[in-house]
């Protein structure tokens, strides 16, 4: 087995959470909070090893707020 999968494999109850596309409110709650402290690490630099991470999660909280219409809260 790769070793990188072995690894994720390992530790997939402790990512679970942050690696799957929100279904429900509170998925999408997880991942907007994800992106906030994600954010906060990261900061501006593109080339931060969560990055990717962040962009992943990004693109799936965009997703759900295009199907689900959401609409920005004032």
């Amino acid at each position: 087995m790769n070793h990188a999968l072995k690894l994720a494999i390992e530790h997939w109850p402790y990512v679970a959470t942050l690696l799957r596309k929100p279904q429900t409110e509170d998925d999408y709650g997880v991942l907007v909070e994800a992106i906030d402290e994600l954010l906060d690490i990261t900061g501006e630099d593109e080339d931060h090893p969560m990055s990717g991470l962040l962009d992943i999660i990004s693109d799936w909280v965009e997703a759900y707020d295009l199907e689900h219409q959401r609409m920005p809260q004032i």
